[in-house]
């Protein structure tokens, strides 16, 4: 019992971790081998100094964690020994670093997307799509809310149901009935993580590998991630100055979906007519197909009433919403909805169920609250006074520092505007992104979301999209000034080869 030789341990919880650590440590090393009688509590004890019951507890926990084997009446004994040599064939086992990890043929699909990010933390001055300014949080009225919901009183606190709250259902119901013409009922309504998460719902639920799906170019190119990572093919159809070309759709039928942002195009801008809406939701009826409106921006529309949402024109189901709170609250709020077709609503509560169980229960009350009392509907229209004195300062911006060298487009209605470059090349793009970031502005262009890159045959001006919600006036001044000077700087460099 030498090896257990130690100055007298102090304070019971220190003691009894010095003594799981020593033996452990023994038995790691192969001191103690496999099967070797350990010293009785009571002689451990003595000879430690410490009471039987510390050294007790410290054998429980190596029995726990399988070190030992206890049993009553008998000495402890090394259940397993992991020596030196163990410990060197277990490193050979897994120092297989560079090997490729044994995915599904969905994670493969997925590792072999390629990244996509939009961060840019040098970036002082961030003209980010999709970012809002944190200043414009209704923080005292959802403080207040929050503060309520807390203190209700709950028998129990349970899961709730995967569909989502009803109050915040029933409340959204009303919402977008009167804001965005929606002809819906409650039970069509399903909450959901944001409107990324029900894009991936849409994607597993009705999309197989070998499929193909209908996709706006350029369009939102993380909502065709979710639909190629299931293995279908992208049908990517142009884009225009009136949004998607409706005359383009595929005839043959192999179309399971069609992806599109009728009321504010993502990126473009542009608002799908009358004609082509009544043409796409006729193309889905003919070939059965289901059509995925995704509602970007469509709250914020300047100068006029924002326009109806296509489904408000569906007939025949075909159409599902997306919508979410991001760009009206946070993006970091994290909750957004689809409204669904009477025959998909089972299927998808339980997809929802079979994901995460529920969304967060506080957070859907405490907007179902807001909604409620006015407060969110009065919320908006300032938002989108805030917005429209943003959007025109980057326009006024823009005409002032860039005139005879870009044009901003796309902004009736939304957050962003594109700014197109006619005397770059979309080749262009990186290197002015790159010297943009050195003077501290993040500017994103937007070649990537085209399905293809530019080509000797079909060249693109180069173009970048510019988010504006995020700033100030003044920001977005100095930052359409730094940005004029970056394209003077790459208008007089040689051409790129």
């Amino acid at each position: 019992m030498g090896q257990f030789s130690q100055p007298p341990l102090a304070g019971a919880r220190g003691a009894e971790r010095r003594i799981y650590r020593m033996l452990r440590a023994q038995i790691e090393e192969g001191v103690l081998a496999q099967g070797t009688r350990l010293a009785s509590t009571r002689a451990l004890a003595a000879e430690l100094a410490v009471s039987r019951t510390t050294v007790t507890a410290a054998y429980e926990q190596l029995a726990a964690e399988g070190f030992v084997q206890t049993s009553a009446g008998k000495a402890a004994r090394v259940a397993s020994a992991i020596g030196a040599g163990s410990r060197r064939e277990h490193a050979r086992s897994t120092r297989k670093e560079d090997a490729a990890p044994t995915l599904s043929l969905y994670g493969q699909r997925v590792a072999a997307l390629q990244p996509y990010s939009m961060s840019s933390p040098l970036a002082r001055i961030d003209f980010r799509y999709g970012a809002v300014a944190s200043r414009d949080f209704p923080a005292l009225g959802w403080q207040r809310a929050y503060r309520s919901e807390l203190l209700q009183r709950q028998e129990s606190r349970h899961d709730s149901q995967p569909e989502g709250e009803e109050r915040l259902r029933s409340a959204l119901h009303g919402y977008l009935r009167r804001a965005r013409g929606l002809a819906c009922t409650v039970d069509q309504i399903l909450i959901v993580h944001g409107s990324q998460q029900g894009l991936d719902l849409c994607a597993r639920l009705l999309l197989n590998p070998g499929d193909a799906f209908v996709f706006e170019d350029p369009g939102y190119r993380m909502a065709r991630y979710c639909f190629e990572a299931t293995g279908a093919q992208a049908l990517p159809v142009p884009v225009d100055a009136c949004g998607l070309d409706t005359a383009s759709l595929p005839t043959d039928g192999r179309a399971r979906l069609a992806f599109v942002t009728p009321s504010h195009q993502f990126p473009m801008g542009a608002v799908l007519p009358i004609a082509r809406r009544l043409e796409l939701l006729q193309w889905a009826s003919r070939h059965g197909a289901w059509i995925i409106e995704d509602d970007y921006g469509g709250e914020f529309r300047y100068g006029q009433r924002p326009i109806d949402a296509l489904q408000s024109m569906d007939t025949d189901s075909r159409v599902i919403y997306a919508g979410s709170f991001s760009k009206a609250l946070s993006p970091q709020l994290r909750l957004g909805y689809l409204v669904l077709p009477r025959e998909l609503r089972r299927v998808f509560g339980e997809a929802k169920r079979l994901t995460d169980r529920h969304s967060a229960r506080w957070e859907q009350n405490v907007l179902a609250a807001l909604i409620e009392e006015g407060a969110y509907e009065r919320h908006v229209r300032r938002l989108r006074r805030e917005n429209e004195k943003r959007r025109k300062a980057l326009l006024m911006a823009v005409e002032e520092q860039l005139a005879g060298r870009g044009q901003l487009i796309g902004t009736a209605a939304g957050l962003h505007g594109v700014l197109m470059l006619p005397a770059l090349s979309a080749r262009d793009e990186p290197a002015l992104q790159a010297a943009a970031l050195a003077r501290g502005l993040g500017v994103y262009p937007l070649s990537p979301l085209f399905a293809e890159p530019e080509t000797r045959t079909r060249r693109r001006p180069a173009g970048l999209i510019l988010g504006y919600a995020g700033l100030t006036v003044p920001e977005i001044h100095e930052g359409v000034g730094i940005l004029a000077a970056v394209i003077r700087q790459c208008l007089a460099l040689p051409p790129t080869r």
